[in-house]
């Protein structure tokens, strides 16, 4: 079908983009106001724009989404990786049980059965959906229940730290389980 006079489609609502409402990025043609982030839905220009495949974000968004996970990156610890786990290579934690190799799995409830399963809040151990998803020591979380164990406060990929399953400030993981002793920060006992 002949384009009789209109512009490109937009990347994001594929309607017709003329040129006085165009923002171009990667090839594509975004109207003004579809230029938003993909995860967070602010408005984007230029200078805060980044783009993955044919997806666009913030760079806030992008950098959580795409960027390097490990200690240091708001992602716990563990060693730094742009790439997704490769399942199947990591060591299992040592019990003093033995393990079967096909481990019965635990029964699907009716509700995860009828509306596609949802994974669960390690907090308050209720379904967790994406809309109110938040990611955190390889566990979705709930966002009002990814908050510091130990004193409360409220935390995002780059101020969240992990031990033992459990999510800590920065701040709360430094003075208990970061390094102890003279000009460290923690109080040292001088005899």
């Amino acid at each position: 079908m002949p384009n009789w006079g209109g512009g490109a489609k937009c990347g994001a609502c594929q309607k017709t983009v003329y040129h006085a409402e165009e923002v171009q990025c990667n090839g594509r043609s975004f109207h003004k106001t579809c230029f938003i982030c993909m995860t967070c839905r602010k408005a984007l220009d230029s200078t805060t724009v980044a783009a993955h495949e044919s997806e666009i974000y913030c760079k806030s968004c992008y950098g959580k989404k795409y960027g390097p996970k490990g200690y240091g990156y708001g992602q716990g610890a563990g060693a730094l990786s742009s790439d997704p786990p490769r399942h199947g290579f990591e060591t299992p934690p040592h019990d003093s049980k033995p393990h079967s190799a096909a481990a019965p799995q635990p029964a699907a409830t009716k509700s995860s059965q009828k509306f596609g399963g949802s994974d669960q809040c390690p907090r308050c151990s209720k379904a967790v959906y994406a809309a109110e998803k938040v990611m955190g020591g390889g566990k979705p979380w709930h966002k009002t229940c990814f908050r510091c164990a130990l004193c409360g406060k409220s935390l995002e990929s780059t101020t969240v730290t992990d031990k033992d399953g459990e999510i800590y400030c920065k701040v709360c993981y430094a003075k208990n389980f970061g390094p102890k002793g003279f000009g460290l920060g923690n109080q040292a006992m001088l005899e």
